[in-house]
C-alpha cells in the first residue's frame, strides 16, 4: 500500500447533476459544466490550466477538488515505449494497474476494476495476491482519463478500453456499467461501448442482467478450459457455475446484443494445450455467435506454469480452425514491464516488504 495524504474530494467523483448543482450555488452559469468536462477530456493538468474559467472560479475548484483520484506511483515501460503500465496510488492507501498499449491504428488501455482479485486464478499474478476493495466509478474513469492525458502529449487519442485489468469486472458490476457510460460519454472520452470489451471469469447472473443494458460493449469470457474438470481448477468460480451454465448465459448474450462473444484462453504449456483441449472446445462453443482469443501465458514469479512455445502454440490454433471456431493469437505486450495482471503491483508489494 501507498500513503494517500490528498484530503480533496476529486473532482471526477460528482455526477454531471451534483456538478452542475456545485456551479450554480457558486452563480455560475450551466455551460461551466460543460467547459470543466471537456477540460477533463482534453487532459488538463490542473484547474489552473482551464483558462476559459473565471480566475476566481479556479481558485475555488482548487480549493475544494482534487483533479484526479489517481496518485502516480510507478510507471514501467516495454516495446521501445509502445506499452507502459502506471501503478497508481487510491484512497485508503491501495495500488491499482493500468496498461496502455499503442498500436498502428488504435491505442488501447487495458483497465483495472478492482483492488487484486477475489476469483483466485492460480496463473494470475493478481490472483495471488490479497484482496482490498472494488473501484468506485470515478476511480476506473480516471485511469482512462490519466491515460487519454498522457496520450494527447504523444499526439495519440485514447480509442479503445478493455476491462481486462486487475479484478473481476462483474464482481463490481454497478461502478463497471457506470464507469462504461462515462468513457462513451461525449462530453467526456467520447469512446463508443463497441470499442470497450468487458470480461468475466463467469459470473453467469451479471451476464444476464449486462445483456439488458443496452450497451453494445463486447463480452469476453476468461474461458481457459473446456471441461469442468480442469476449468474448476484454473477459475474456482466454474465450481458455483460451470460450463454449462455460463455458456448458455454467453450464448444468450451474443442472440440478444447481436454482439459475438470473445472466449478468453490463457495458454498454459501441457495443461489446456493438447489437441484434446481444442476438441473440447470445439464441441462447446457455437462457431457463429464465437471467437477464441489465444493468450500465450505471461510469465509470473514463483508459478509452476509456463508459456508454450510458437511451435506448440501455432499447432493448437490451427487445431481450434479446424474444430470449425475462429481462433485469433493475441500479440504479447510488456513482458519487460510487468506487464501481466499484477505483476508491477506484486514487484512494488515485495520490494516494500
Amino acid at each position: 500500500m501507498v500513503s494517500t495524504v490528498q484530503l480533496l474530494p476529486p473532482i471526477t467523483s460528482l455526477a454531471a447533476e451534483q456538478l452542475q448543482e456545485w456551479l450554480s450555488r457558486r452563480g455560475q452559469p450551466a455551460f461551466r459544466a460543460r467547459q470543466l468536462r471537456a477540460w477533463l477530456a482534453r487532459g488538463a493538468g490542473s484547474f489552473e490550466e482551464m483558462h476559459d474559467l473565471p480566475a476566481g472560479l479556479r481558485s475555488e475548484l482548487a480549493g475544494a477538488f482534487r483533479l484526479s483520484s489517481l496518485e502516480p506511483v510507478l510507471e514501467s515501460v516495454a516495446d521501445r515505449g509502445l506499452t507502459t503500465k502506471l501503478l497508481y496510488g487510491l484512497d485508503g492507501g491501495y495500488t491499482v494497474e493500468a496498461v496502455t498499449m499503442r498500436y498502428p491504428r488504435r491505442t488501447t488501455l487495458c483497465i483495472s476494476s478492482q483492488v487484486g482479485c477475489p476469483i483466485g486464478c492460480p496463473f494470475c499474478a493478481t490472483g495471488q495476491g490479497p484482496f482490498g476493495r472494488s473501484l468506485r466509478a470515478h476511480e476506473i474513469l480516471d485511469q482512462a482519463l490519466d491515460a487519454a492525458r498522457r496520450l494527447s502529449a504523444e499526439g495519440r487519442r485514447l480509442s479503445h478500453v478493455v476491462f481486462m485489468g486487475m479484478g473481476e469486472p462483474m464482481a463490481n458490476y454497478s461502478a463497471v456499467v457506470e464507469s462504461v457510460r462515462l468513457i462513451a460519454e461525449e462530453e467526456l472520452l467520447g469512446i463508443s461501448p463497441r470499442r470497450i470489451v468487458v470480461s468475466t471469469a463467469g459470473l453467469v447472473p451479471r451476464i444476464a442482467q449486462l445483456a439488458t443494458e443496452k450497451l453494445s460493449v463486447t463480452l469476453a469470457i476468461s474461458l481457459h478450459a473446456a471441461r469442468d474438470e480442469l476449468r474448476d481448477e484454473l477459475v474456482p468460480i466454474n465450481r458455483r457455475y460451470p460450463l454449462a451454465e455460463l455458456i448458455a448465459a454467453s450464448g444468450d448474450f451474443a442472440r440478444q446484443t447481436r454482439r459475438r462473444v470473445s472466449y478468453e484462453w490463457v495458454v498454459l504449456a501441457g495443461v489446456n494445450d493438447s489437441d484434446r483441449d481444442a476438441d473440447e472446445l470445439g464441441r462447446l462453443l457455437d462457431p457463429y455467435l464465437s471467437h477464441v482469443n489465444l493468450i500465450p501465458w505471461n510469465p509470473v514469479e514463483d508459478s509452476p506454469f509456463q508459456g508454450p512455445t510458437p511451435d506448440s502454440l501455432a499447432r493448437f490454433a490451427k487445431r481450434i480452425q479446424e474444430r470449425g471456431l475462429n481462433v485469433t493469437v493475441r500479440d504479447t505486450r510488456g513482458r519487460e514491464a510487468d506487464a501481466a495482471c499484477g505483476q508491477l503491483r506484486a514487484r512494488v508489494q515485495k520490494a516494500t516488504a
